[in-house]
């Protein structure tokens, strides 16, 4: 059996992804999944970023990949993780996923004991269930001690 990196590290790591969605969310200001060159200038400055108006088309150039002049919440991830990375973590949750979308409807919610149970299900027994609570609680964006399939599915995208 594979063993886990830093497990703290890691889950900095999706939490530091979690903050890339809140940004996304927090500049999205019509709610309709996608953001302009102006929004993405304001998301980098809220993230402690100063860039100037020329960097900022240059990132959206390089980010949207589907060339429609707007910034999706994938397109966005993938411009500020790809060099982020889960490690063995990552393949863990990766499977994980997989088992959770067979058991659980698309708009259900994912505790940390349910992803424990998941996990031991794969054969991850490594990870407690306080583990898998901080795994999830890395996810959460409300606070509500859960994270949906869809969430789950972004935060997981984004490192793979």
């Amino acid at each position: 059996m594979a063993q886990l990196g830093s497990l703290s590290q890691e889950t900095e790591t999706l939490s530091h992804v979690l903050r890339l969605v809140q940004a996304f969310r927090a500049f999205d200001s019509d709610n309709d999944g996608s953001i302009t060159a102006a929004e993405l200038g304001g998301i980098m400055g809220s993230l402690g970023y100063n860039s100037s108006e020329q960097e900022v088309k240059a990132m959206m150039q390089r980010g949207d990949t589907n060339r429609d002049g707007r910034l999706s919440i994938e397109e966005f991830l993938d411009m500020n993780t790809n060099e982020l990375g889960l490690g063995s973590l990552g393949a863990f949750l990766g499977s994980a996923f997989e088992a959770l979308t067979a058991d659980f409807e698309s708009g259900e919610a994912v505790t940390g004991e349910d992803l424990h149970g998941v996990m031991r299900e794969i054969g991850v027994d490594q990870l407690s269930v306080e583990d898998c609570q901080a795994i999830v609680a890395s996810m959460d964006a409300d606070g509500d001690g859960a994270v949906s399939l869809e969430e789950f599915r972004l935060m997981l995208n984004s490192f793979l």
